[in-house]
């Protein structure tokens, strides 16, 4: 038997100590978990006096002082060392949160509701991910520490909102603030998704149509026109050059294509390549207002989260940096954020940056000076979505009538080639 020294908070948040003198480290989480406490360190501080035998009760403590501990971290390393860790798409973080958080508001102590989690009869990332983060609680580590385990899954903002939330007391709150953030995220992406759909259905309509009728359709009107040995004008001798020209080297130009996605998919992966990309998007007319707005929500939403939950401010900015998107915006936060050490304010070096809108650090310089920082942000989230909103509904008004133009310019070419050499040869016939 031997004695665990333990960390803990009530559901209320009140934080205790005691000791509990039980076999091994998982029986005295166990035990913690029945108490609805929510551990927050358990630790082996020596060895209980046994009670029906002398000599046995220290070998038998020596015998189970790490056995059962040992053999549940190598089995949480055999998951986490596989070639491909698991990684959970952003809907699946987003449920796992929703259901967890569901759960712990419930009065489920947080050992029992990863384990319903994890008690799933599939192969899904989720699952595996839950039951390491199970086995990680069931050896003493907080939730935050768990989660910092998988940072592919969970970012530095998802672990500290919820070290956070621990830290206080109020881990349900922390994670109805991170359900309420995916929401966000996940909306903005859908909005963008569902406002490109139909331009690109058709831009690829209008491609393979074009494309269709250079490999197919013309060869044979050439063939046509050849026997006849009429003289073609000039818009059907080019449209037959160009149709030969796909015929030939179509392979080819398909093959560089692909690889120049490829290459292009790497470059913008390296950081060079990154900041370059980042730099042209803040350029392009309507599209950087996307990118702002998209920014500028994202940025305040998780820097008033983070600083509504306790996170120090320093700490919430170097996080938020990473949620902005764009290279060139982090840079003017991580510039911001050398400023603030100095004991600035936040709205200050930001306006000195230039990249943030006046819109944007006046709001927050209200916010500073009535002391409501987190609600200030807050405001400011909600006026760049709605900005976000406008700037997506410009763009695809935009749009949709330049790639008609496109298309109708395209076709209407080969169209008018071919009438106009129709028309040539009747008239020559006649």
């Amino acid at each position: 038997m031997a004695t665990f020294t333990y960390t803990a908070r009530k559901k209320s948040g009140e934080k205790v100590d005691g000791t509990l003198d039980v076999n091994d480290k998982r029986t005295a989480m166990n035990r913690l978990n029945q108490l609805g406490y929510v551990p927050i360190k358990v630790t082996e501080s020596g060895t209980a006096a046994p009670k029906a035998s002398k000599n046995g009760g220290k070998k038998s403590a020596g015998r189970k002082k790490a056995k059962p501990v040992v053999k549940s971290s190598s089995k949480f390393k055999l998951e986490s060392n596989s070639d491909k860790p698991p990684k959970m798409k952003m809907k699946d973080t987003l449920l796992f949160t929703t259901e967890l958080g569901d759960l712990v508001s419930s009065g489920m102590t947080l050992g029992a509701a990863l384990k319903t989690l994890a008690a799933r009869d599939d192969d899904s990332a989720q699952t595996k991910i839950t039951t390491a983060m199970h086995e990680e609680i069931t050896q003493g580590a907080s939730l935050s520490e768990a989660l910092a385990k998988h940072s592919n899954t969970f970012p530095p903002f998802y672990v500290n909102l919820v070290k956070a939330g621990e830290a206080s007391g109020k881990l349900h709150e922390s994670l109805e603030s991170l359900v309420t953030y995916y929401e966000k995220i996940m909306g903005a992406k859908e909005k963008v998704t569902g406002a490109l759909i139909y331009p690109v259905i058709v831009l690829v309509i209008g491609i393979g149509t074009v494309i269709f009728c250079m490999v197919w359709v013309i060869p044979k009107f050439s063939k046509m026109f050849s026997q006849l040995g009429e003289s073609l004008p000039a818009s059907t001798r080019m449209l037959m050059g160009i149709s030969n020209f796909v015929i030939q080297y179509g392979l080819i130009i398909g093959a560089g294509i692909v690889a120049g996605v490829i290459f292009f998919s790497k470059w913008k992966k390296t950081e060079a390549g990154a900041r370059t990309w980042d730099g042209i998007l803040l350029n392009i007319p309507v599209v950087k207002r996307i990118i702002r707005a998209n920014a500028f929500a994202n940025f305040a939403r998780t820097l008033g989260g983070l600083m509504n939950n306790g996170v120090p401010v320093l700490k919430a900015m170097e996080i938020s940096e990473q949620t902005v998107g764009n290279l060139a915006i982090a840079e003017e936060v991580a510039e911001a954020r050398e400023k603030v050490t100095d004991g600035s304010s936040i709205s200050g070096p930001l306006a000195q940056g230039g990249v943030f809108p006046k819109l944007f650090t006046d709001m927050l310089s209200v916010g500073e000076q009535s002391g409501n920082v987190s609600g200030s942000l807050g405001h400011i989230a909600k006026r760049y979505d709605a900005e976000l909103d406008r700037q997506i509904k410009v763009f695809t008004q935009l749009l949709e009538p330049l790639l008609m133009v496109f298309m109708a310019v395209a076709v209407g070419f080969v169209a008018l080639s071919m009438l106009s050499a129709v028309f040539s040869m009747t008239n020559g016939l006649g």
